[in-house]
C-alpha cells in the first residue's frame, strides 16, 4: 500500500505543502488524506509533522533508515558550528539511539522526580545504607538520563564509538534541534 502511486503521490503533495507553507499546511489537505484512506481501504493518518528552517550558517541534514525497500526511521537535525559530515553522523546516531530529549533540562521535572523516587525506593529495598542513598540515587539517575525511552541525546554513548558521548563528538558544535519519525510509533 505504501508503495502505491496514490499513496506516494499524496505523501509527496503533503511534503511539498509543508515545505512551502509550513506545518499547518497539513490541515488544508485533510480531504486528500481522507480520500486516500477510502480509496486504499487502509487506516492512514498523518503523524508527526515538522519543518525546520535553519539559521544562517547552520547545517540541516536528514537521514532515512530503509528496511525492506521503505523508509522506517527518518531524522532531521540542525547543527550550529559544524559541517555536513558531522550533521550526518549525528543524524545516523539519532536514528540508532532514538533520543527523546536534547539535553537534561528538556526532561519534564515531574518525570525526573518520579524516577528519582522510584530509584530511591529501589535502592532502599536493596538494603543500601541510608547515608549513601543520595549519592547512589544520583548515580542511577545519571544512567537513566542516558537511556530514558531513548535518552538525552547529548549524554548518550555515541553509536560509532561508545567511549565518547554525543556531546564529546560535537566538540564546539551544537545540536540546535532534531526531530525523528519512526513508522509505527
Amino acid at each position: 500500500m505504501a508503495k502505491s502511486p496514490q499513496f506516494v503521490g499524496t505523501a509527496d503533495q503533503l511534503a511539498q505543502a509543508v515545505a512551502t507553507e509550513g506545518e499547518a499546511a497539513i490541515d488544508a489537505h485533510k480531504d486528500a488524506v481522507d480520500d486516500l484512506r477510502l480509496t486504499l481501504k487502509e487506516n492512514i493518518e498523518v503523524g508527526k509533522v515538522v519543518r525546520f528552517v535553519a539559521d544562517p550558517g547552520d547545517v540541516l541534514e536528514t537521514y532515512l533508515h530503509v528496511q525492506n525497500g521503505r523508509g522506517v526511521n527518518g531524522v532531521l537535525v540542525e547543527i550550529a558550528g559544524g559541517d555536513l559530515e558531522l550533521a550526518h553522523d549525528i543524524a545516523v546516531h539519532i536514528a540508532f539511539g532514538k533520543p527523546t530529549h536534547l539535553q537534561r533540562d528538556d526532561v519534564p521535572a515531574e518525570e525526573v522526580e518520579a524516577e528519582r523516587a522510584a530509584l530511591e525506593a529501589q535502592t532502599r529495598n536493596e538494603g543500601k545504607p541510608e547515608q549513601a542513598l543520595p549519592k547512589i540515587v544520583d548515580g542511577k539517575l545519571n544512567g537513566w538520563y542516558k537511556r530514558i525511552p531513548g535518552g538525552v541525546l547529548l549524554e548518550q554513548p555515541y553509536a560509532k564509538d561508545d567511549k565518547q558521548t554525543v556531546s564529546d563528538v560535537l566538540g564546539d558544535a551544537r545540536v540546535v534541534r532534531f526531530a525523528q519519525a519512526v513508522v509505527g510509533t
